[in-house]
């Protein structure tokens, strides 16, 4: 695949060879390497080699080996770490450290001290339902119901 490489993102000059990183692995669509402020030791970074900002920017032809690599580096993490599980996430633009799409792997073990919890929580309600929040996605993904 062609390359679209940001001359200024961190990310695209580690693909580019212009910044150092601990290579886990590297394909003609995706690079993976450690993240070098780890959450927990082995926490990897993959990443689209064509510079995209958020998930929905990468082109639908890039999904299957992206995510294809995510599954193979999930299954890595924790089997080659002896990890009880691993923690798999995508910021897009909030917490995004770095503007080029990136998913992490983070190797997990039971009482490892993470507190990692989503809240706090807005449950729907009267003035709130969550028919309307439906709605509004349905529209968005042109989806009727059926």
């Amino acid at each position: 695949m062609e390359e679209s490489l940001s001359e200024t993102c961190v990310f695209c000059r580690i693909i580019a060879g212009e910044l150092p990183a601990v290579m886990v692995h590297q394909d003609t669509d995706v690079v993976a390497f450690l993240d070098h402020r780890p959450l927990f030791r082995g926490h990897v970074l993959l990443v689209p080699r064509q510079h995209v900002t958020v998930l929905s920017d990468l082109p639908a032809e890039q999904l299957v080996p992206f995510f294809g690599t995510a599954q193979r580096l999930e299954r890595a993490v924790e089997d080659g770490l002896g990890a009880d599980g691993s923690l798999v996430l995508i910021n897009n633009i909030i917490s995004q450290s770095v503007p080029h799409l990136h998913l992490h792997v983070i190797p997990r073990h039971r009482k490892d001290g993470l507190r990692f919890w989503l809240g706090p929580r807005h449950p729907y309600d009267a003035e709130h339902p969550a028919e309307e929040y439906a709605a509004k996605i349905r529209d968005h993904l042109g989806y009727n119901g059926q």
